[in-house]
């Protein structure tokens, strides 16, 4: 299947040639000619998955043949959980728009507000917000939805287990009835489906899974090693292999800076991201990292939403998310666009609920290896004792006890 084939324009297709597109995604071949037709739509799809361009290319074709742009009145609104991921939608519109007369926008947070204001008054066709400063801005009189033709709810999940619900519905309450809305979320929970019902029309359902040849390029290893030694393993691992850029997952912001610091102390470039960092620093930090000035970026779950990073190699869980499906989302950060990736997580004895959901979740069992001269104190399952080379490696196989493939969709709750 071809770009061509969905019924985009001449206008985005020669984008997409530029950019090295070849063929769509599941998600936007199942998305794309839904949204041209002006369906509202219910699609559950990863990260990683292709999601931003099956609603942002039909969206900037259907506002390039409508009205010209007015001040304050978006004709289009994506609203999404985090200000990185506000930032990156807002750059693949720009991006994807390029050949095209379509003013666009990001609003978020931790930013001065009056530059965004000044963007308003001259007018936006598109705009991407997070909920937060979406309503400042409302209430400040800078924004109306007069004009609103379309609703993007982007990382739905995410966005209800940041606890966005009231914000969300205040905003609902504000937009005109008659529009077209399209949600997007990793689940489809009792929640989301609450707020599907109330806030879309007869939605086209679209379902993609991860699939199966895109697990399959990443390497999952599992470390069980003592809780109190966790920085000193992730110390030698970084400094035997050399890893040009290393995304390092933990659990708590306090922690993220503590572990950046060590880092730092230990001659390895790092940085910390999350939500109590001012969005300069975060700023700062990420394009550091992409930039390859940073080799590893120690980051929150939340704050890792919108990280994009192409080719990265190497991921790792210092802790083990609650959630198993927070576990897909951090190593779907590697192996993307078709090429191979590392996943590593650390697992110390107080971690074994986790470890069961996230290997219950996924279908396969994670294979413990120790690294020599980190074996735990505390008892754990272990089994391999070698410390695995991992220059050249091969994808391990995906599969279940019962030794065939399958996978589960974890509910997200944070």
């Amino acid at each position: 299947m071809s770009f061509s084939s969905l019924g985009l324009c001449d206008e985005l297709l020669k984008t997409l040639q530029e950019q090295g597109y070849e063929s769509p995604s599941p998600i936007q071949a199942k998305a794309i000619p839904v949204v041209l037709n002006h369906h509202d739509v219910m699609a559950v799809a990863q990260t990683g998955t292709g999601k931003t361009a099956a609603f942002t290319l039909p969206i900037i074709q259907l506002l390039a043949g409508g009205e010209n742009s007015q001040a304050q009145s978006p004709r289009a609104l994506v609203i999404v959980p985090t200000r990185e991921l506000a930032a990156q939608v807002g750059e693949n519109v720009q991006n994807y728009s390029r050949h095209m007369n379509i003013r666009s926008a990001a609003v978020f947070g931790g930013v001065r507000i009056e530059p965004q204001i000044f963007q308003l008054q001259n007018g936006v066709d598109l705009l991407v917000a997070t909920p937060g400063r979406l309503i400042d801005l409302f209430n400040q009189g800078a924004l109306n939805f007069e004009r609103l033709d379309i609703l993007v709810l982007d990382e739905a999940d995410r966005m209800l287990d940041l606890g966005f619900i009231d914000d969300i519905r205040r905003i609902q309450m504000l937009l005109p009835i008659k529009r077209q809305t399209l949600m997007f979320s990793a689940t489809f929970s009792k929640q989301i489906k609450t707020l599907a019902k109330d806030m879309l029309t007869n939605p086209v359902s679209i379902e993609v899974a991860i699939e199966k040849s895109a697990i399959d390029k990443i390497k999952q290893q599992l470390h069980p090693v003592d809780k109190g030694r966790k920085a000193e393993l992730l110390i030698h691992l970084l400094k035997k292999h050399n890893w040009k850029q290393v995304l390092v997952f933990i659990r708590t912001k306090l922690d993220a800076d503590r572990l950046a610091a060590q880092l730092e102390n230990s001659g390895i470039g790092a940085a910390s991201i999350h939500a109590n960092r001012t969005q300069h620093a975060r700023t700062q930090a990420l394009d550091g990292f992409k930039s390859g000035s940073i080799q590893v970026l120690v980051a929150t779950d939340i704050a890792s939403r919108g990280i994009n990073v192409h080719q990265l190699p190497c991921v790792i869980n210092f802790n083990l998310p609650y959630i198993p499906e927070d576990y897909t989302h951090r190593i779907g950060r590697t192996g993307r666009a078709g090429t191979s990736g590392l996943a590593i997580s650390f697992f110390s004895e107080d971690e074994s609920k986790q470890l069961k959901a996230i290997e219950r979740a996924t279908g396969r069992q994670l294979k413990r290896e120790i690294i020599s001269g980190f074996a735990p104190i505390q008892k754990v399952s272990t089994e391999s004792v070698n410390d695995d080379e991992y220059g050249n490696f091969e994808a391990d196989p995906i599969s279940d006890r019962r030794g065939r493939s399958r996978g589960r969709k974890g509910r997200s709750r944070k």
